[in-house]
């Protein structure tokens, strides 16, 4: 490596070792590339790792920018979308859009997933085929994938699921935990658990969701107070907050992840760090959906550890999210400089592996995965700055496009900006889009 990211500093001339998908050892000083060395120019960090993903919204980009509206009326064109989706349609979406991030740097996903069942709510034969044709369409991509397998399972409080939202209820939790309960993990998958949102998951049912993931030691990710209208009618409904009804049904905790958290009071920030609860800022996506910006320094500097998601795939660019985030801040304080480049790395990494159930991933380290990307140091957007500062290059200037090498348990996937196991991805992505709205 010309250059690589040992989490604190840039430094020349890395050589990482790697043995059974796994570095084995990280050298520094080494002026000349070992015999049979693969070189990788420009700054390697740790794989990226993209927290919050609904993998067929990526069908959505650019149509839902005509107009104006709300989220709630961007959220019947995503029913839209939904509705038109099978196993094998979903297949071609979801590997085209993981390709897409491992071209940006990704190396990890986590698949909030709630896309179950027929139109209609009809089970298919095998329950999980939705399920399962994300977890390949991961493999063939290239990125691990955690599955978080999502209780959706009613319309709002106290309302049944709408024509649009039967394919994402189980009816009730006991019937969502038998079918989570069959899918299986592998080499490069993780079963997760999700809760919609509490609109989505009656109270008395949280604790059945919590449950099945507490005897997994899986990860539990949660929207969260993405929306005003959510915090209003749970309080109409439980006389408290969304975070609060979640901590007092056994929710929250250091392997769960509140997705947004954009709408939070004093007290709900106190709730979410002194339990560690994790919080995924997706910047871009808040933005486009027009949901505010969240209490992120705060949510950190209270104790809740920060990753960042993709989400929506208004654009794939962790990149962005990371420095979104910092700017974000930026704007509503009127002060530079809330987190280092260091910490937005580790955000956008370690901190989101963690997050997926990945505790040991995101570093360059011995024994961790040996999953890498590489930025170029001499594009347009990043050619100028002295190496010391390619994280800063990286966080504040650099973008997807940037990425050269995506490199996952040892095995190139992205070489030299090209895809190596999808030798088509803009035109995979064209005919898996175009699919769903002929």
């Amino acid at each position: 490596m010309d250059h690589a990211w040992l989490g604190t500093h840039v430094e020349p001339d890395v050589t990482v070792e790697v043995a059974d998908g796994r570095i084995a050892g990280v050298r520094t000083g080494v002026e000349t590339p070992p015999p049979g060395a693969t070189v990788l120019r420009g700054l390697t960090l740790p794989g990226l790792a993209n927290t919050h993903s609904h993998a067929f919204h990526r069908a959505l980009r650019a149509t839902v920018q005509v107009g104006s509206g709300t989220f709630w009326t961007w959220r019947e064109l995503m029913y839209r979308a939904a509705s038109r989706l099978t196993p094998d349609s979903y297949f071609d979406l979801a590997r085209a859009t993981y390709a897409e991030m491992a071209l940006a740097g990704i190396t990890s996903v986590g698949e909030f997933h709630y896309l179950h069942h027929a139109p209609g709510g009809t089970p298919y034969d095998n329950p999980n085929a939705m399920g399962e044709a994300l977890i390949a369409a991961a493999a063939e991509a290239g990125i691990r994938i955690t599955l978080l397998d999502t209780a959706y399972l009613a319309g709002g409080f106290g309302e049944k699921p709408n024509r649009h939202q039967l394919r994402f209820s189980d009816t009730t939790a006991d019937a969502w935990a038998e079918r989570a309960s069959l899918l299986k993990g592998d080499d490069h998958t993780l079963i997760g658990a999700a809760i919609h949102s509490v609109r989505a998951v009656p109270a008395d049912q949280l604790a059945t969701v919590a449950a099945w993931a507490e005897e997994r030691s899986a990860p539990l990710h949660v929207h969260l107070s993405e929306q005003t209208a959510e915090n209003d009618a749970c309080k109409a409904a439980h006389g408290r907050t969304p975070t609060r009804l979640l901590a007092d049904h056994g929710v929250l905790g250091p392997r769960t992840t509140g997705i947004h958290s954009t709408h939070l009071t004093e007290e709900d920030i106190v709730l979410l760090g002194a339990s560690t609860t994790g919080t995924c800022m997706c910047p871009t996506t808040e933005r486009d959906l027009a949901d505010g910006i969240g209490p992120a320094a705060a949510l950190q500097k209270a104790g809740s550890p920060l990753s960042l998601g993709s989400d929506s795939h208004a654009v794939i660019d962790l990149f962005e999210e990371a420095r979104a985030m910092e700017l974000n801040e930026r704007l509503r304080t009127h002060i530079r400089g809330h987190w280092t480049a260091a910490a937005l790395l580790r955000a956008a990494s370690a901190d989101g592996h963690a997050a997926l159930g990945r505790p040991d991933a995101g570093v360059l380290e011995p024994g961790a995965p040996a999953d890498l990307t590489t930025v170029a140091l001499d594009s347009v957007r990043t050619a100028g700055p002295v190496p010391r500062l390619a994280a800063e290059t990286a966080v504040f200037a650099a973008s997807a496009a940037d990425v050269r090498h995506t490199v996952v348990a040892g095995r190139h996937i992205v070489r030299d900006g090209r895809h190596a196991l999808i030798a088509d991805v803009p035109g995979a992505l064209a005919a898996a889009v175009a699919a769903l709205h002929h």
